[in-house]
């Protein structure tokens, strides 16, 4: 199994294969529900950019403050370059486990494409999880939302997701599936047509710690 939770295969994978590449879906099959929930003068937070086309479909249709953080330093440098020309526009190295360059509240809104589903497939998943969770949630802004795009069903991203440490108010929307968006590695349950996205909202309830070493914790899920 590919070590999609380890910054050094995403840095070998980045040198190899530089061109551009959208895990599960492109900003075209997100727009809908997307613009449904992300207003144009909201702070964007894209965790675990890669290379993929997002953030710049959303800059050309409005959205000027996006930052993006990706663990790979490979990719980060190349897409610097690449949109050099874009102010409010930034992408930055750093692991989404501790983002304390950013401040507590800092953004409207962070969007997730596939990156809990990388850290589920590294060693300590549910500790990771747990970990990105509870940055995601320290640096949105009360009432913010975390978009989360992934092939996870709600029998298994449920349990992370609504930990009552985090104070979410999980909805779940669907997208059908698009056959060239679902061509890399990490592998979705065949007998599912779409993929799921979870928009958490976070509420004025919500506490700014998780428990590490709770009995409760979900169990670690394996992807093959």
């Amino acid at each position: 199994m590919a070590q999609y939770g380890k910054k050094e295969y995403w840095d070998e994978r980045y040198t190899k294969d530089p061109d551009a590449f959208d895990w599960y879906q492109r900003y075209p099959a997100l727009k809908e529900i997307l613009g449904d929930l992300v207003q144009v003068s909201h702070k964007i937070l894209n965790v675990g950019c890669g290379n993929s086309r997002l953030s710049e479909d959303m800059y050309e249709d409005g959205y000027h403050s996006i930052e993006n953080v990706d663990i790979s330093s490979i990719v980060i440098k190349g897409m610097q370059e690449k949109h050099a020309d874009k102010p409010g526009m930034a992408f930055r190295q750093m692991n989404v486990l501790d983002m304390k360059e950013f401040s507590d509240g800092q953004f409207d809104t962070v969007i997730d494409k596939g990156t809990m589903d990388s850290i589920l497939c590294g060693q300590d998943s549910t500790r990771n999880v747990q970990t990105m969770l509870k940055e995601i949630f320290r640096v949105l802004k009360p009432s913010g939302q975390y978009v989360c795009v992934t092939y996870g069903q709600p029998s298994y991203r449920m349990t992370y997701l609504q930990r009552p440490e985090l104070g979410w108010k999980v909805d779940i929307k669907t997208v059908q599936k698009q056959t060239m968006a679902v061509s890399a590695n990490i592998q979705a349950d065949e007998k599912d047509n779409v993929h799921y996205i979870y928009v958490c909202t976070k509420t004025a309830e919500g506490e700014h710690k998780i428990p590490m070493d709770s009995e409760n914790s979900p169990t670690e899920e394996v992807v093959a």
